[in-house]
């Protein structure tokens, strides 16, 4: 099974190997018929501590790192 992998743009890079990043999603509302939209912060682990805040990013699902860790940068 393939590992989900989601853009978004870094909000925080204060944690040491731990970058914020906001994700956001479009999807028309079932009775509304509208566009909405939705955004969701992930915890991701940036190794090199590359990421700045502003960066757009992909983040890929892995195994629990940390309590909260769970998305890894891919490229950023």
């Amino acid at each position: 099974m393939p590992k989900r992998v989601l853009q978004g743009t870094v909000v925080s890079d204060k944690n040491n190997k731990t970058v914020v990043v906001k994700v956001e999603r479009r999807f028309t509302h079932p009775l509304l018929k509208k566009t909405v939209r939705r955004t969701k912060n992930y915890q991701a682990h940036d190794e090199a501590n590359s990421c700045k805040v502003g960066d757009n990013v992909f983040i890929q699902e892995s195994k629990p790192i940390s309590k909260n860790k769970r998305w890894v940068v891919v490229n950023g």
